[in-house]
């Protein structure tokens, strides 16, 4: 019997851990193909390929993005091959899989939950009636099967990757090293599972075989890594010491697990190479009570503040909207409170509910009014309206595109500061001026963002304009946006080439350069810098915004970081010395 093993990523760059490990797990009495697809490609040509690869079983590794195109393709080749056996596994079919079945005539088996064991027994041939974890088609019967315990054991699963002839290069590589997790959020499936860990023996060596592979990134899934401090230790040790390059890790953590003693550890660590993901979901502790999440936000707080002050994790901080008893006031609090702790990026979610989730369970408690179908995001509940998730939504991709970038990160911090009371304040006038001008309803460059910002300031009619202008000029070279600077910043008179190559033949300056040495050829210098004039002193305008300025022209050397993750160039204020160059001309 030939199998295929399929799923629908949400990108191409992405690589599916479910269909692996199953492969992995049926090699000694089957071979099984493997075969990739995106929520991009239609579902006619996904189900045309899969048709030609003629396989006499297909699985698909289901979730809440890919769900419904899923299903419009196993429809698909069930008419033209109606012999074709069909078998669905994942998160989003384990909750009410006798009712999909039930539902979709076209769908044979469904996996529940970890499908390793089940899968091999029923490839195995064994009797389905006696397969735990297994619901199947018998005629015109439904079989719903005895759930499956979690595998204690989880090193007898064999390494998804290790030994696969793959190419994983420039891939972002999915990975585990532990299943459950060990706290009782209400809106989450993995809620209150049993925590197992692999081998830390297991998994070293699959970061050292992955690390080979020159993967883009590896993301692990587990819903807490650190829910073990020496197990966590251990492979942050293993990675430090590795120094891979063009390669970061991506983890999940709670905040209230960090001791001191593990953020001045990571201190040590090469900018760039972690990245940390910290699910905070409110600020509000009515909320968070609810929901049985027991943070404490002020040691998030203080956790979050010593990662930034380190400079070298890029750290994301997330939020939910439309939890329990968050209103749209409590909520701009909760993003007030994240923004202050200056996160890389500041996710806004919408909070789904999930089959089998215990919020989705309570949902006539709260009054929540959702579509039931995938991904069940929220319309409305008891405490914040349809008319406020929509200007949610609005705001959510201003943050996204002019926060979470890092393109206008001073642009954005001078204003807060300076011409409003708080920072939820300023996304929500600027997203109301973006409405009004039709910014959402077309795609746009990073270039003509800074167009809409300036016209924003315009609009406002702010009195400091000049020196706002200053600072996104600032922010645009910082972030290497592009080589020519918009028309509207183009307000200082230009450095000369002559004095270009003047400037970078000074020792003084020279011994400054952070990411070049001082004996490069100059030629090999001008490619990774920019030098330009500034109406104020705009370094210190930027580390005190609410001070007093006077025009003060400077002249700023940009010198770019190839492989700065979050600190992108090293600034120098070379005023001084470029006037003694010109006073010597």
């Amino acid at each position: 019997m030939s199998i295929l093993l399929t799923t629908l990523n949400s990108k191409f760059i992405h690589t599916n851990l479910a269909i692996r490990y199953l492969k992995k797990y049926v090699e000694d009495i089957t071979k099984v193909d493997i075969i990739e697809f995106t929520i991009n490609q239609t579902t006619e040509e996904i189900a045309r390929k899969i048709f030609i690869l003629n396989p006499d079983m297909v699985g698909f590794s289901t979730y809440i993005w890919n769900l419904e195109q899923t299903l419009d393709v196993c429809k698909r080749l069930k008419i033209v091959n109606p012999n074709i056996k069909i078998l669905l596994g994942g998160p989003e079919v384990s909750f009410d899989s006798k009712q999909l079945l039930e539902a979709n005539a076209f769908i044979d088996y469904i996996i529940c939950e970890e499908g390793e064991e089940t899968f091999k027994e029923l490839l195995l041939g064994l009797n389905p009636y006696k397969i735990e974890g297994l619901v199947f088609r018998d005629e015109e019967k439904i079989i719903e099967n005895k759930r499956r315990k979690p595998i204690e054991n989880l090193d007898s699963i064999p390494s998804p990757y290790i030994g696969s002839e793959e190419d994983f290069s420039g891939k972002i590589v999915y990975y585990e090293a532990s299943r459950g997790c060990p706290f009782t959020c209400d809106f989450c499936l993995s809620s209150g599972k049993k925590v197992r860990f692999f081998s830390v023996e297991r998994v070293l060596e699959d970061i050292d075989y992955l690390v080979k592979k020159d993967v883009k990134q590896i993301k692990f899934v587990d819903r807490t890594f650190n829910a073990n401090k020496k197990f966590a230790k251990d492979i942050i040790d293993h990675i430090i010491e590795l120094n891979p390059e063009d390669i970061n890790f991506h983890f999940e953590l709670t905040a209230r697990l960090l001791d001191f003693e593990q953020i001045e550890y990571l201190k040590k660590v090469k900018e760039g190479l972690f990245q940390f993901e910290i699910g905070v979901q409110s600020t509000n502790k009515k909320t968070l009570k609810e929901i049985s999440r027991n943070e404490d936000y002020e040691k998030v707080k203080n956790v979050s503040l010593l990662i930034k002050e380190a400079g070298n994790i890029h750290q994301h901080l997330d939020l939910i909207i439309g939890l329990p008893y968050e209103d749209y006031m409590t909520f701009s609090k909760s993003f007030d409170d994240l923004y202050y702790m200056q996160p890389d990026k500041l996710q806004l979610g919408f909070l789904k509910l999930l089959k089998g989730s215990k919020l989705r369970l309570n949902e006539k408690m709260h009054g929540y009014v959702y579509l039931d179908k995938p991904p069940y995001e929220i319309l409305y509940n008891n405490y914040i309206s349809y008319s406020d998730i929509v200007k949610l939504k609005f705001i959510e991709e201003v943050v996204e595109k002019y926060y979470n970038e890092g393109y206008f990160r001073n642009s954005i911090d001078y204003l807060v500061k300076i011409e409003f009371s708080r920072p939820f304040e300023f996304f929500e006038d600027f997203s109301k001026y973006l409405f009004s001008v039709d910014f959402f309803n077309i795609s746009h460059s990073k270039k003509t963002l800074y167009n809409y910002l300036n016209e924003y300031y315009k609009h406002k009619n702010f009195d400091n304009y000049e020196m706002l202008i200053d600072i996104m000029k600032f922010d645009y070279l910082y972030s290497k946006v592009d080589n020519t600077l918009p028309e509207f910043m183009q307000t200082t008179s230009k450095i000369k080439s002559n004095e270009f190559h003047s400037i970078l033949k000074n020792p003084k300056i020279l011994n400054k350069m952070k990411y070049h040495a001082p004996d490069l050829p100059t030629k090999e210098i001008i490619k990774d810098i920019n030098i330009c004039k500034f109406h104020y002193d705009i370094l210190e305008i930027i580390k005190n915004p609410k001070g007093v300025y006077e025009r003060d022209e400077k002249i700023i050397i940009f010198e770019y970081n190839k492989k700065g993750v979050i600190n992108k160039a090293n600034v120098l204020d070379i005023t001084k010395a470029y006037e003694e160059m010109c006073q010597w001309n």
